[in-house]
């Protein structure tokens, strides 16, 4: 052969060799590019949270005449205030430690006696038994140059005169008092009773205002003093914790007051130093004088009353090494910020019950601006302090990842996956174990279905079909393949899902009458596919004689379907799985998935194992059948066992198809993220979740990032899955040989 002829052959494998090396590198290269983008992405989900203090700390104004006793500041981290005794309301700059203006609560000098914060809205007890209500609030303006300039304001300010009460005032909690009229007023009196006032204004249809007050009294006798207490955002529910460790609470009707809980919150006999209701005001949490720092919630007993409902103890949060001087509960989320009497002040959050931050500063009273990216203090010399607090997923953590989580208004804890709601007793709720479950639930019961089909398929198009009418078969059913996943779904969501839960007895009998006809039939067919006329004239054919027999089967599994209906489950199938085993039936469920995702996966299983068993050398099956084995021993102890590399390779890439399957999955199944094993319900992949929740997610928020986390564990399955097969592939060929 010409030498020059066989160096250009080898210089041109030598570059292809070097391209295909070159791609395959790329290639590698890429996926493990697009994993640390993802895991990029997910990695900020587990960062800790930070407090930075900003330098910008200094002696307020008055500090040393008049004790503060409040301070706050806006969500831009641009103005502060205090509040003193006197019920002076100081704005400062708080890049310039300037006085910017000063509102008095009050427009006579008087000394606040108690006072009660709820976000920016204050309930200032007056020495001489008066109280007023007034709110912080901040205006954005803008000036031509389009610079900001945050305004603030003391709005809503509404003043109570004294209440003729029977003992004196120590501390008023009011709610309402805006424009809507409607204001609830609980005084705590000397004598350890509560004075209630209700106020509620009516308007007719000409407009006409009509304001109705009634008082009373809550004299009970007590578990003890109380020492703190605090009403929900409506004024409608009242807690009050005492001296003695006991959690009351009362439900205020419009003349009456209901008790409704008497709970020790903290054990011991010590007292409960500190009260406020979570956001959402659904939770109470509790801090007591040993230090704890609890969440309460109304939970309903196992009859599912929900006028019953009794105070539980859910979450245990970190606790101080003193007292819990105060509570102050997060306007965005679950967060709770605790002072204990030494000045440390700690961040939790209640659902995960992560413990983010521990500030050190000896704090004598705090505040958190509105967004909670602010926390400002006053030290115990006057001092405003200002922390700037980076704590961006406090919601996440592997508990509420991949644990039960007891969510509010839920009778336990559970794994849930809800990320949005449309009512105010709502959290976040993010566990990734429903969606786990319904990937690998819809791809079992899709391999169920599509595996006997094609892997028998395959083996009767290799070894029994005519060679012409494998020629005609192998390209339908690979041109399958290539039909759009939305067109499958579109076909299954649309037009089998309603024929299906029409004739649901008829179906679900097909799936157990027709495989068990087609083998009762091959038992009286063998001998006779062996006559001399089957051989000659329909060898390869054979499986025409079983049209028929499944045609009919069918026919009356569909014919028998209404009467069986009738004789056994009283007319309505549906209805009987929800009155007797208590199944609730989804039109789009698990039996319309194992169809969809079945017919996706058959083409590939198919066409892999045909190749795979097609490749075994005829002198293997020969010689079998020359030893005098039958075809079907020959097929099942010599072919199967030598392709088995390639059919179990052809059965891990039909599963990772149906793992990362979207469009399938996201139209034919409700898209119900629950933990049920049941064929009539739906559920929720991970693929169809990234494809649902993405657009609703705003960029680098919580949602986001976990929306990468769940393509992050794709990605691992699959990974994961691959690799497994290699290893087991790997061990069947040196078990089996090359083949």
């Amino acid at each position: 052969m010409d030498r020059r002829f066989i160096q250009k052959v080898r210089r041109h494998d030598r570059i292809a060799t070097r391209l295909i090396t070159v791609g395959g590198m790329l290639v590698i290269a890429s996926v493990i590019a697009i994993l640390l983008l993802i895991i990029k992405v997910t990695l900020p989900l587990f960062m800790p949270a930070k407090a930075e203090g900003i330098q910008t700390i200094f002696a307020a104004p008055g500090a040393q005449s008049q004790p503060l006793l409040a301070a706050g500041v806006d969500n831009y981290q641009e103005v502060g205030f205090s509040l003193d005794n006197q019920g002076l309301f100081t704005f400062y700059d708080l890049k310039t430690n300037a006085v910017i203006t000063t509102f008095g609560a009050s427009d006579t000098l008087r000394t606040v006696r108690g006072l009660d914060r709820h976000d920016d809205t204050f309930t200032l007890l007056w020495q001489d038994g008066g109280v007023t209500l007034c709110q912080v609030a901040y205006t954005l303006t803008y000036d031509d140059n389009g610079k900001r300039t945050v305004v603030p304001e003391l709005n809503n300010r509404k003043d109570l005169p004294p209440e003729a009460l029977p003992a004196a005032p120590l501390r008023v909690v009011a709610r309402g008092g805006g424009d809507g009229g409607d204001l609830t007023r609980v005084t705590l009196l000397a004598d350890n009773r509560f004075n209630v006032t209700r106020q509620t204004t009516t308007r007719d249809l000409f407009d006409n205002e009509t304001t109705e007050t009634v008082s009373f009294l809550i004299d009970e006798e007590l578990p003890g003093t109380i020492t703190a207490f605090t009403l929900d955002r409506q004024g409608d529910v009242l807690y009050a914790g005492t001296d003695t460790g006991s959690l009351l609470r009362w439900k205020l009707d419009d003349g009456a007051a209901t008790r409704t809980d008497n709970v020790v919150a903290v054990p011991n006999n010590q007292a409960i130093t500190a009260l406020a209701l979570v956001f959402g005001d659904i939770s109470a949490a509790v801090g007591g004088a040993d230090g704890s720092l609890t969440t309460w919630m109304p939970v309903a007993p196992e009859s599912n009353a929900a006028d019953d409902k009794k105070l539980r103890a859910i979450h245990k949060l970190t606790g101080h090494s003193s007292p819990v001087d105060a509570i102050i509960p997060s306007r965005r989320s679950k967060s709770l910020v605790s002072l204990g009497r030494d000045g440390h002040v700690y961040f939790d959050h209640m659902t995960s019950e992560n413990h983010l931050l521990d500030i050190d500063a000896a704090l004598a009273t705090i505040a958190i601006s509105g967004q909670g990216n602010s926390l400002i203090g006053i030290d115990r010399r006057g001092a405003l302090r200002l922390w700037n607090i980076d704590n961006p997923h406090p919601e996440i953590n592997l508990k509420t990842l991949f644990g039960k989580i007891w969510y509010e208004s839920y009778p336990e804890p559970d794994f849930t996956w809800q990320s949005s709601a449309g009512s105010d007793d709502f959290e976040a709720k993010f566990s990734l174990v429903p969606l786990l479950f319904g990937t690998l639930k819809g791809t079992l019961y899709a391999m169920v279905f599509a595996l006997p089909l094609a892997i028998f398929g395959a083996v009767y198009t290799s070894q029994f079909a005519s060679p012409r009418f494998k020629k005609t078969v192998k390209p339908v059913i690979e041109i399958m393949a290539s039909v759009p996943s939305v067109v499958i779904g579109f076909l299954i969501a649309l037009w089998l899902a309603p024929l299906v839960e029409k004739h649901l007895l008829a179906t679900l009998l097909s799936l157990v009458v027709v495989p068990l006809v087609f083998l009762l039939f091959m038992l009286p067919m063998q001998p006779l596919c062996e006559t001399p006329t089957i051989q000659h004239r329909m060898k390869g054919y054979e499986f025409i004689l079983l049209v028929p027999v499944i045609i009919l089967a069918g026919g009356l599994c569909f014919a028998a379907a209404p009467w069986l209906e009738d004789l056994f489950f009283r007319g309505d199938l549906k209805q009987w799985l929800y009155d007797v085993p208590g199944m609730r039936y989804d039109q789009r469920n698990c039996i319309i998935i194992a169809f969809g995702l079945g017919i996706a996966v058959i083409p590939l299983i198919f066409s892999i194992t045909e190749d795979a068993i097609s490749n075994i050398p005829p002198s293997l099956t020969a010689a079998s059948l020359a030893l005098g084995a039958s075809r079907w021993q020959t097929i099942w102890r010599v072919v199967l066992p030598s392709a088995s590399p390639g059919i179990f390779a052809a059965i891990m890439i039909g599963f990772g198809r149906a793992v990362g399957e979207t469009m399938i999955v996201l139209m034919a199944t409700g898209n119900t993220p629950i933990i049920d094993w049941s064929i009539f319900n739906g559920m929720r992949t991970l693929s169809a979740n990234i494809a649902v929740e993405i657009p609703e997610a705003p960029q680098g928020g919580t949602l986001y990032r976990v929306l990468f986390l769940c393509a992050t564990l794709l990605f691992m399955l699959t990974f994961i899955l691959n690799t497994g097969a290699e290893i087991i592939r790997e061990r069947l060929r040196k078990k089996y040989g090359r083949y």
